[in-house]
């Protein structure tokens, strides 16, 4: 007989996380006598505490076909809840909900953390001697899920789209800051990017042969503030102006952080930007050119922009969402599904499988090998490892009256068989 399918995420959105969900769903409905009704936990993890499941079997066809070009969380919700190993109450409430619906597969998508919690879930159901399958479905605009060896995962959905974001977002503030150089010689530009460097490094995709005056500044090269302004400066007097994207990880002291409930600093609701900290000590200090700095912090938009959507991005969520399908399918429990790089001159991937328990809050680091001998810099082994993530065309987004489509589900919902609940974490 058919089990019923639990499908969820958590965790920062990308702009192709909704690819993934349509791979799921597509991979699911190729196994029609494994797969039964498929629900969606509704904002992740919290909505499966709720027992708030979306029945995304009873949605219209035309809305999850557009789920490919629907970006960010909004189709089904994310969350940033983290299963503890001491909440046993939630670990009891979630076993609960999937034993009510007759849930037998379940699906997480989402970076290292989500990987954390289905892993949970696998164990907690084998431990319980629930008949449940858990697969997780890698997703991370930071690149940070899996190994430094690149053994484990390639690269993770989502990258390939944020990394063509920041080629077009330096390429337009290059025009920028060549014409209003005289007044504004000095413009900056910070990117998402906590602990680890690929976004930041993607700015070099903008400029491959070094023709613009472009400073990177990872959370790797571990400069600091004082050096950053002699670097700027020394820049200054040799083109008369500097365009800079620094990660907003990068150390420029105190900022007045704020953390989420994974503990991850929030740098885009702190007190205080590390954009904003590097354009006034450049302007205190005094630039070496007429004019000032001026600062741009590119925000959520970098991962919720679907224009800006890498075509091989798009395609590659949707394979490793059916590549979970089809673990599932197999009856393997535990696994995530993964992209792997195949070598060669010519780029080609292929779809497998790695334990949950193997990337579960795994962290990958920017290889020190891809930093300049300057550390303002990212080498040619980078450009070639980036390039092909980002793809060679434009998204055909759909288009009604000016306005973009995208994926509106009924709110068609499970009914609920079990009493109401108070999500552990937030009882007083």
């Amino acid at each position: 007989m058919p089990k019923n399918v639990l499908v969820a995420q958590s965790g920062g959105p990308s702009p192709v996380i909704n690819s993934s969900l349509r791979g799921v769903i597509d991979g699911c409905r190729a196994f029609p006598g494994d797969f039964g009704t498929l629900y969606a936990g509704w904002h992740g993890i919290e909505g499966v505490l709720k027992e708030e499941l979306l029945d995304l079997s009873a949605q219209d066809e035309d809305e999850i076909a557009l789920l490919r070009y629907t970006p960010a969380a909004g189709a089904i919700g994310t969350c940033r809840y983290k299963l503890k190993p001491a909440m046993t109450e939630d670990f009891d409430r979630v076993l609960a909900v999937l034993k009510a619906h007759d849930i037998g597969y379940f699906f997480y998508n989402g970076g290292n953390d989500s990987m954390d919690t289905a892993n949970k879930v696998a164990k907690m159901a084998h431990e319980h001697g629930l008949d449940l399958v858990a697969v997780g479905v890698p997703k991370t605009i930071d690149n940070d899920v899996g190994d430094s060896e690149f053994k484990l995962i390639d690269h993770t959905p989502g990258y390939g789209s944020v990394a063509r974001y920041w080629m077009g977002v330096v390429q337009n503030a290059n025009e920028e800051n060549a014409g209003s150089s005289p007044a504004d010689p000095v413009l900056v530009l910070q990117a998402m990017g906590r602990q680890i460097g690929y976004i930041p490094a993607a700015a070099r995709l903008a400029d491959p042969k070094r023709e613009m005056p472009l400073q990177i500044y990872t959370r790797e090269s571990g400069l600091g503030a004082e050096a950053l302004c002699d670097n700027v400066n020394d820049q200054l007097k040799r083109d008369g102006r500097v365009i800079i994207v620094v990660s907003e990880g990068y150390d420029m002291g105190e900022l007045g952080e704020t953390k989420d409930s994974f503990g991850h600093t929030q740098f885009g609701a702190s007190k205080l930007t590390v954009a904003q900290k590097v354009v006034n000590l450049l302007n205190e200090r005094g630039l070496p050119v007429p004019g000032a700095a001026r600062g741009q912090v590119p925000g959520t938009d970098q991962r919720d922009t679907c224009a800006y959507a890498s075509i091989v991005d798009l395609d590659e969520a949707y394979r490793v969402g059916q590549k979970a399908a089809e673990i599932a399918a197999s009856g393997e429990n535990g696994w995530m599904s993964t992209i792997l790089r195949d070598p060669g001159l010519i780029y080609s991937v292929r779809y497998g499988k790695v334990p949950l328990e193997a990337v579960a809050n795994s962290e990958r680091t920017f290889p020190e090998a891809w930093l300049t001998p300057n550390k303002i810099d990212v080498t040619d082994e980078f450009l070639d490892y980036a390039r092909p993530l980002i793809g060679e065309d434009w998204p055909s987004v759909p288009v009604v009256n000016g306005r973009q489509r995208f994926t509106r589900f009924k709110p068609l919902f499970a009914d609920k068989k079990l009493p109401e609940y108070q999500l552990q974490a937030l009882r007083k």
